[in-house]
């Protein structure tokens, strides 16, 4: 099996993993489920009290609901502030939504990291920057806009390639099809895929490929039937995108030159489903 390019730091690398397999919480941002497991089951009792109870938790997820039936994969995300809450809102939200595959990581200029974790809709986020639950929101979107605000600003616009090392076989001419491609492309194109694993890349050629691109921001994990990793190199419109069996052996290593690339993204179709299925759970809850 080919080794896979590492493109992001241990310490984020971990926490994504973290987050993706729920070492830390089945809850991206809120241990003691316990609470909000007594709320749910409240709710089936009486969701009139619990509306009366948590109106702001009710508001947000009815509003999260309504931008997530007009929402369009192209379209601006819309974002909803969850420091007004209490901790039991907070956890009501967190119950209501769950826990969906997706899970990731964000670096910030200052070093700190923005937590962000699908829902079991897709299309819906919740998003923290930080430790503390005042900068916490939901966000409704094909994805958190961070993740692109932090592959644009905090990636180098250029791609320098130094002489290739001892042993090098095909590295060269692969680090000048990504700066070339890196550098033409413009939003609103289709991405450019370099499949690693079909080409005759020696452990020295992937290493100087690594050094070369640099680590990125981003960081996101897909945890289903098999493992996916998407991130962003050092170099803007760069992304790795890596898929891992059940052994954790990769299968397929790319290189995607565009946008964020389009696994990661929720469809117009995702967000019809979830407003479908987030109407019934509201209703469920709350009525």
């Amino acid at each position: 099996m080919k080794t896979a390019i590492r493109v992001i730091s241990d310490g984020a690398d971990g926490a994504a993993n973290d987050l993706a397999t729920g070492t830390r919480s089945l809850d991206v941002f809120y241990s003691g489920l316990t609470s909000a497991r007594a709320l749910a089951k409240r709710a089936w009792r009486d969701g009139n009290e619990l509306a009366r109870t948590y109106p702001n938790a009710t508001a947000v997820l009815s509003n999260a609901a309504a931008a997530v039936a007009r929402q369009r994969s192209g379209a601006r995300t819309q974002l909803y502030g969850l420091a007004n809450l209490s901790d039991p809102e907070r956890k009501l939200i967190a119950e209501v939504l769950g826990a969906g595959e997706v899970a990731g990581v964000v670096a910030l200029p200052d070093g700190s990291l923005a937590q962000i974790r699908e829902s079991v809709l897709a299309g819906i986020w919740r998003v923290r920057i930080g430790s503390g639950p005042a900068r916490e929101y939901l966000e409704v979107g094909a994805i958190p806009q961070i993740v692109r605000r932090a592959a644009t600003d905090l990636t180098s616009v250029d791609l320098a390639i130094g002489p290739a090392p001892v042993g090098a076989m095909n590295v060269q001419p692969v680090l000048a099809e990504i700066r070339e491609r890196a550098r033409g492309w413009r939003f609103g194109m289709r991405a450019h895929v370099i499949n690693l694993t079909l080409l005759p890349m020696s452990v020295i050629d992937l290493a100087f490929l690594q050094q070369s691109l640099g680590n990125g921001p981003v960081q996101l994990i897909f945890r289903g039937y098999s493992t996916c990793r998407v991130q962003a190199t050092g170099i803007r419109n760069v992304w790795s995108v890596q898929f891992f069996n059940s052994t954790d052996n990769i299968i397929l290593d790319t290189l995607e030159i565009g946008d964020v690339p389009i696994v990661a993204l929720a469809a117009d179709e995702d967000f019809q489903d979830s407003a479908e299925r987030m109407q019934e759970i509201i209703e469920a809850y709350f009525t």
